[in-house]
Formats: structure tokens, C-alpha cells, sequence
């Protein structure tokens, strides 16, 4: 699992000028099963994407192509991590994981 925080690299207005495609990027990502969440900061600043990939360099590809990136708006921060059993995760992530287990 791997969490992308972006930082906007130009003004909000600009920024947003490039939003509807990348909402169409994740909804992409979404119906391909490997996206879990993503939402802006607060303030807005970036945002943060949080996606199943196959490895780092897979995941750092996937997110190559979000328009925010393309259009230079907005850099990723890739972080990689072990999703780990626990009480505090939700039934949604809990079948997001077991899909990405291949147990639907």
C-alpha cells in the first residue's frame, strides 16, 4: 500500500483549473480497485491518495499520470506501508484488503 501527499507547486486557482480530470484520474483508479481514499488537505495545499500498487516503481507510475502531475500543479510524496491487522480499521478497508488479497 502506498500514500501519496502532494504539495501544489502553483496557486489554488491554477490548481484547480486541472481538477476535473484528476477527479476523472482517480475515479479511473477507483473502478480499477486501487485506490482505498483520497481527498484534499486542509488548507488546501495538496492532497493525499491512498492506492495499492504492486510495488514502489508501480505506484510511482500509476501516480506519473494523475493530470495534477502532468500539468506540473502539484508533486507526489510517495510513501510505502504494511497495512497491519488491527480494531481500528473499517469494514470498507477491510474489503478493500481482502480484494487486494484476492479474497472478494
Amino acid at each position: 500500500m502506498f500514500v501519496f501527499v502532494s504539495e501544489y507547486q502553483r496557486p489554488i486557482e491554477e490548481v484547480d483549473q486541472h481538477r476535473e480530470a484528476h477527479l476523472a484520474f482517480l475515479a479511473g483508479l477507483n473502478e480499477q480497485g486501487r485506490i482505498l481514499i483520497s481527498g484534499r488537505r486542509n488548507p488546501p495545499v495538496g492532497g493525499v491518495v491512498v492506492i495499492d500498487a504492486d510495488d514502489l516503481e508501480h505506484a510511482k507510475a500509476i501516480m506519473a499520470e494523475d493530470p495534477f502531475a502532468t500539468s506540473g500543479v502539484a508533486r507526489y510524496e510517495p510513501i510505502e506501508f504494511n497495512p497491519s491487522a488491527g480494531p481500528a480499521r473499517s469494514p470498507e478497508a477491510e474489503s478493500f484488503l481482502a480484494r487486494r488479497a484476492g479474497n472478494p
